[in-house]
């Protein structure tokens, strides 16, 4: 059964906001340990040298120690595509912990995890594979996962208008203090939803407006994933840049001197009881 819709898209788009925690209630965070487990996944020889080429960009190190993922969680990874952090946290979360990837259905299109964690059954053979209605999406029982993750996804909840669904899906899978750890595509302050949709860049606020409609309360935010190079202003949005690198060739060369997008990276928390 769908869920109805609250408010909070309206709210966010009359910046009414009021009550609701703003960017600079939640502190910028320090640099987190990594761990040695995290690294060697990192490192890791079964991962593309396309991929690693984009460590630079997505830091997954530094971001996986922000959101405080440990070798012993249960971790959902939604909408993972490919598996570019798959690959990371599923040999990471092998032996003590529980990965799954959180993939929407697809009637008669393959999940491209399928294919990858079968052929590599000593890394991800205990990694789960969990498919969901993108309408009425379910991550598992309640209250069964550490941490749960998204890269990138919310702008295209956004379009369908699915994101409060899938937010609150990953406020009921998680328990009592467990974390929702999100990066998206940044927008400049004030952007409004309409335009997010067309260039896949999201306002900060707008991301926080909508996790504390849910229940979520802001912890921190990390600075990992900023590029100052992007000034999120591109023909064809964010795809514009690498890796999609949607622009005329004339202009290839500007567009890999700014990299990758500029990114927000926040840690919510579900409260205790």
């Amino acid at each position: 059964m769908i869920r109805p819709l609250t408010t909070a898209l309206a709210a966010v788009l009359a910046c009414g906001c009021a009550g609701r925690p703003a960017i600079d209630d939640a502190p910028t965070a320090p640099a987190a340990t990594i761990d040695a487990g995290l690294q060697a996944a990192i490192a890791g020889p079964w991962r593309s040298e396309g991929n690693r080429a984009r460590d630079r960009y997505r830091h997954p190190a530094e971001t996986l120690a922000f959101f405080g993922v440990k070798p012993t969680d249960t971790v959902i990874e939604i909408s993972p595509g490919a598996g570019w952090y798959s690959e990371i946290l599923a040999p990471y979360l092998r032996d003590r912990g529980r990965f799954i990837a959180a993939s929407a259905a697809s009637p008669g299109r393959a999940n491209p995890l399928d294919a990858r964690f079968l052929a590599d059954p000593a890394r991800f053979g205990r990694a789960d594979l969990h498919e969901y209605n993108p309408k009425d999406p379910a991550f598992g029982a309640p209250e069964s996962a550490d941490v749960v993750l998204t890269f990138r996804n919310l702008h295209n909840w956004l379009a369908a208008g699915t994101a409060e669904y899938h937010l609150r899906a990953a406020y009921d899978v998680l328990k009592p203090g467990g974390v929702l750890g999100v990066v998206e595509h940044r927008a400049k302050p004030g952007t409004d939803i309409e335009a997010s949709k067309k260039s896949g860049y999201v306002a900060e606020q707008l991301v926080i407006d909508l996790a504390s409609e849910v229940g979520f309360e802001l912890d921190a935010r990390s600075e990992v994933n900023a590029n100052p190079r992007d000034d999120a202003d591109h023909p064809n949005g964010v795809w514009t840049l690498p890796p999609t690198n949607r622009h005329d060739a004339k202009d290839a060369a500007t567009y890999q001197a700014i990299g990758e997008s500029d990114r927000m990276t926040l840690r919510f928390r579900k409260p205790a009881r």
